[in-house]
């Protein structure tokens, strides 16, 4: 037996969010702070 609508839109929707193939997205603050401590030579 199929899956309800519902039950594939959920899965669908998770999947969605689950991926995240780049990994986290830092803020501009925490880009800002590693500019910071890292000074170019």
């Amino acid at each position: 037996m199929s899956q309800s609508k519902r039950q594939q839109e959920r899965q669908w929707t998770v999947r969605k969010q689950s991926q995240n193939p780049h990994g986290k997205v830092k803020s501009f603050d925490q880009l800002a702070d590693e500019a910071g401590k890292n000074p170019k030579e």
